[in-house]
């Protein structure tokens, strides 16, 4: 039984794999454990670890500060590749309106903790993890941890004790902020519904099919080059119907409409009525009569898989010419794109082909359309990314005010290189596609390492702290939680009049909390709040991770 005693309790690496295992599996199946319809999550891993820790099951020093920092480069690697697409997407139109109050809850919530820290006489690296936990953020707290050790060259182990303290009353208060709101501003939700097809951006801006009669003399006789270019909006011409011929066609940029010709029009919201004032009246023609028309043209679903496509435009393909198909529409991420000719492919993208069957055989061997593929992990990519990630974060830069110079660090460095490598990677044919659910396995191992390990480095003074003082931490980080939602999400429905799905949406994404998302979700009953969560969650989360630090280092 020696083997096994020293197993338990001794320093190998076996006692150290054991012990991680332990700790994340245990954690995950208490996760599962709802209690009055909330879930704590991967955040039991934290709780579980303290709990180890705390009996005295303990891992070598230096393999728990590698597991630790290699998990959050993962797992702040991989949110960054998730978010990267829609970063800079985010702030168009409306989205500028919630992230300027996403931004608000967050530096609101930073201005609270300074003042308590000024009030109190807590350590401002305390504060910090209360802040983190408060606002159920852990990048920030991996971010907190990362700078502390850079600056002082050892742990501070109240970081993540304040974290674990003010979490679950975090997960809670954001919860009750929406359930409040609901009931001081007297929501109706059959008038919140109603009001939702006139605000909806997202709508205005997908790919939709109209059916148009050539009616205005100005174009009779140009071809589709000359009138696109006349109104120049984005738009595809998918089908020509010849009011002469009675035939149907895929035209080409050559092909000329004449009076009273049939065309079904790929194009958003927004633009057609420009498009049908300079083209002509519209139909009541659907798809199906148009498919019906003639049965040797198909419409089918292409994935891009080939490489060689990664970041080209659809006009540089010329594949009108070339094969005699019209590309209508673009799907990525689960979203109708308009397949103009500027617009760029990227791996993993779903595209809409019109044509014959011979032709569609032919193109689908030029794009690709292998899953197999597709289900290939790009490691290259992603650790290239990391790479320079680290080297990014290493970087020292004097900042005015501050006496040392800053570093963004491992959590800071990754997260920008992610976010920029899988906005800007296609275009310089680098291939930064990966699968949601392999990004999610990514993620989730990062997460599952970094709470494994800071669990165990906190558990051993946990109870002590909280016993001393500590208890006083989760006041502190529930006015945290509530005093910013309630300020800025008082501002966004009374002076911007947000929609309350949508007000839903930004509390949870300007805390970065998926319990809180799916409460709004569930409540809601559509996907307003997922919208809104998705538009500010990218710059929320790098705000979380940047002002972290930065309080770190401006009071240290």
């Amino acid at each position: 039984m020696e083997w096994l005693i020293e197993l338990i309790t001794g320093t190998s690496i076996a006692h150290s794999i054991l012990v991680m295992a332990l700790v994340i599996s245990i954690g995950l199946l208490l996760g599962k454990v709802k209690i009055f319809g909330i879930s704590l999550g991967t955040t039991w891993i934290l709780f579980f670890g303290i709990f180890l820790g705390h009996i005295g099951l303990q891992v070598d020093e230096n393999i728990l500060h590698f597991l630790k920092e290699f998990g959050l480069i993962l797992f702040i690697y991989s949110i960054g590749m998730q978010v990267g697409p829609s970063f800079f997407s985010s702030f168009k139109q409306g989205g500028i309106t919630l992230n300027i109050l996403a931004s608000g809850v967050v530096l609101l919530g930073v201005l609270v903790t300074y003042i308590i820290h000024l009030v109190t006489g807590l350590p401002i690296a305390t504060m910090v993890g209360i802040l983190s936990g408060a606002v159920t953020n852990t990048p920030g707290l991996g971010a907190a941890q990362q700078t502390y050790t850079d600056v002082m060259g050892t742990t501070d182990p109240t970081i993540a004790t304040a974290y674990a303290v003010a979490y679950p009353l975090g997960v809670v208060g954001i919860i009750l902020s929406i359930v409040l709101f609901r009931y001081i501003f007297k929501v109706n939700f059959a008038k919140e519904n109603s009001t939702l097809d006139g605000n909806d951006a997202s709508k205005m801006t997908e790919a939709h099919m109209y059916s148009l009669q050539v009616m205005n003399p100005s174009i009779f006789g140009k071809n589709i080059r000359e009138v696109k270019r006349l109104i120049d909006k984005e738009f595809v011409i998918s089908r020509v119907l010849y009011a002469k011929t009675g035939v149907l066609d895929v035209p080409q940029t050559k092909t000329i409409l004449e009076e009273n010709d049939k065309i079904l029009v790929v194009s958003n919201l927004k633009n057609i009525d420009v498009i049908e004032a300079f083209i002509g009246q519209r139909i009541d023609m659907d798809r199906s009569e148009w498919n019906k028309l003639d049965s040797q043209l198909v419409s089918r679903r292409i994935s891009i898989t080939k490489p060689a496509i990664n970041g080209r435009s659809i006009g540089s393909l010329k594949l009108r010419n070339l094969f005699g198909i019209n590309i209508t529409r673009v799907n990525r991420a689960g979203v109708d794109l308009i397949a103009d000719s500027r617009l760029q492919l990227q791996l993993g993208d779903r595209v809409t082909v019109v044509g014959s069957e011979e032709s569609i055989a032919n193109v689908e061997k030029f794009l690709g359309n292998s899953l197999k593929r597709l289900r290939e992990p790009n490691l290259i990519s992603i650790f290239i990314g990391i790479a320079l990630g680290v080297l990014l974060g290493s970087i020292p830069f004097m900042i005015p005010g501050i006496p040392q110079p800053v570093k963004l660090g491992l959590a800071g460095g990754p997260l920008i290189v992610a976010i920029l490598i899988s906005k800007f990677g296609p275009k310089y044919k680098l291939i930064t596609y990966t699968t949601m659910s392999a990004n999610l396995m990514l993620r989730e191992i990062g997460i599952a390492l970094f709470l494994a390990c800071v669990g165990l480095g906190a558990g051993e003074n946990f109870v002590e702290t909280v016993v001393n003082g500590g208890y006083k931490w989760v006041g502190y980080g529930v006015i945290i939680t509530v005093v910013p939602l309630l300020v800025i999400g008082t501002i966004g429905r009374k002076v911007y009049k947000l929609n309350y799905f949508t007000l839903m949406g930004l509390i949870a994404g300007s805390m970065t909390d998926p319990p809180a998302l799916s409460y709004a979700n569930a409540t809601a009953g559509n996907d307003m709040p997922a919208v809104s969560y998705a538009t500010v969650y990218p710059l929320t989360m790098f705000l979380r991770v940047i002002t972290a630090q930065l309080l770190i280092l401006l009071f240290l």
